[in-house]
């Protein structure tokens, strides 16, 4: 078990950084402030070329350091007029005031085209930006911070030989093995990293409960609710989202390149702990059992899918509550093959304010899962994609993720790219008010 252990904090270790703003659009501005820099000038013109499981979630998301400015072409200005690229996916957090306006100008005076990538690649980003006679180009594939590809003046400066995605490297990962590691792993090795996961990702918690953003689904929670620890373990959880959603400038430690789904992963269960007493290293050693069952389930899925991660990471946070009540693997186990069954082909339709109202929900199923399996009820093999065993469980979620819901990505893309501009009216009865 020991060399699992180590693979798996090395796993953790990668997995778990911070980022700033949704993944999407900063991987955009990541690749386009390294293309700037690549150049050594400001460019006069920028392509950016993207797979469409980018385009759906660019589209709706607020950029933070941005004044509010949503799409491809505001992330790619925003890296390259104001950006870090040497922050990675804190690219644009230094970004002050002053320079919001100069995003703005450089947006309105140079052309920034965007278009879809013609391979299969379901994540890919490539910016070119010319400057005269010079150019450069940047290219990210299957991970937000993946520079597989760069080129200046025609000539190939770094190639990746190897492009290794997620879905290649964490095979050893079962549910037995992660709950051994959750019991064994050395509390100093883990500790520093999920410590991090639970200051920052409560820190945009709290601030989404004390603040209007977005839908405010958090706050709505707790306005009606009898706020028990379940109540307020899905409302911070979804209140992260709200403010993330929405432009708030709070970093947050990501889990499978997502925002959302590190928030959801590790805010129910230091929220739950806080409130029924829990100490910190139970705490500690749960959040990262509900880490490494998120990656685990996204491992089948992929980065980008027509399935909502948040739905993932709901499931694994109810796992982490029930490590947290003194379950092992039986009641880890049993929590997810019942929290799987209840919401498995919720679907993503992009990085937007509705992301917070998914992980309320998926955390919620996560819970109902645990509660049924307290009360020795559960979902058997044979009731739709549910088997008898947890981790081919998983495997059926993660056939249904990536391979039966690639039309279904293909229609919800097309659905978002056909919307009018009266999306962001309130509209009701089918007209906007």
């Amino acid at each position: 078990m020991e060399r699992h252990n180590q693979q798996y904090i090395r796993l953790l270790e990668k997995e778990l950084v911070p980022a700033l703003g949704c993944t999407e659009p900063i991987a955009i501005a990541y690749a386009a402030a390294y293309a700037r820099e690549v150049l050594g000038a400001m460019p006069k013109e920028v392509d950016v070329k993207v797979s469409s499981n980018i385009i759906k979630n660019v589209k709706s998301v607020t950029i933070p350091n941005t004044g509010g400015m949503k799409g491809i072409e505001a992330a790619a200005a925003a890296g390259i007029a104001a950006g870090d690229p040497q922050k990675k996916l804190e690219v644009i957090s230094a970004v002050t005031e002053e320079q919001i306006p100069f995003i703005r100008k450089y947006l309105e005076q140079v052309p920034v085209r965007v278009s879809a990538s013609e391979n299969d690649e379901v994540f890919d980003i490539r910016v070119s930006v010319k400057d005269n006679e010079k150019q450069a180009l940047v290219r990210i594939v299957r991970e937000h911070m993946n520079i597989v590809y760069v080129e200046k003046d025609g000539k190939t400066v770094f190639q990746k030989t190897e492009e290794t995605g997620l879905e290649n490297t964490e095979t050893a990962l079962t549910i037995e093995q992660i709950v051994e590691f959750a019991d064994e792993a050395a509390i100093d090795e883990i500790r520093p990293l999920i410590r991090r996961q639970i200051d920052f990702n409560m820190a945009i918690a709290r601030e989404g409960i004390a603040h209007e953003y977005g839908g405010s689904v958090g706050r709505t929670i707790l306005s009606h609710s009898a706020q028990t620890p379940a109540d307020k373990a899905r409302a911070y959880a979804a209140a992260g989202s709200d403010a993330r959603m929405s432009g708030c400038t709070l970093p947050v430690i990501i889990v499978s390149g997502s925002g959302n789904q590190g928030i959801t992963a590790s805010v129910p269960i230091a929220v739950y702990a806080a409130e029924k007493g829990f100490d910190e290293e139970k705490m500690i050693r749960a959040v990262a059992l509900s880490d490494l069952l998120t990656i685990y389930q996204r491992q089948f899925i992929g980065r980008l899918s027509a399935y909502c991660g948040a739905v993932n990471a709901g499931c694994a946070s109810a796992a982490g509550i029930a490590y947290l009540e003194g379950g092992g693997f039986e009641e880890v186990a049993h929590t997810l093959i019942n929290s799987l069954a209840a919401v498995s082909g919720v679907i993503c339709d992009g990085a937007k304010p509705s992301c917070a109202a998914k992980i309320a929900a998926s955390v919620e199923a996560g819970l109902l899962g645990y509660d049924m399996f307290r009360d020795k009820k559960e979902f058997v093999g044979g009731d739709g994609i549910v088997t008898c065993d947890a981790d081919e469980t998983i495997k059926n979620v993660g056939i249904l993720g990536k391979e039966g819901m690639r039309q279904t990505d293909r229609k919800i893309i097309e659905i978002m790219l056909q919307r009018t501009e009266s999306r962001n009216h309130r509209c009701a009865r089918g007209t906007c008010e």
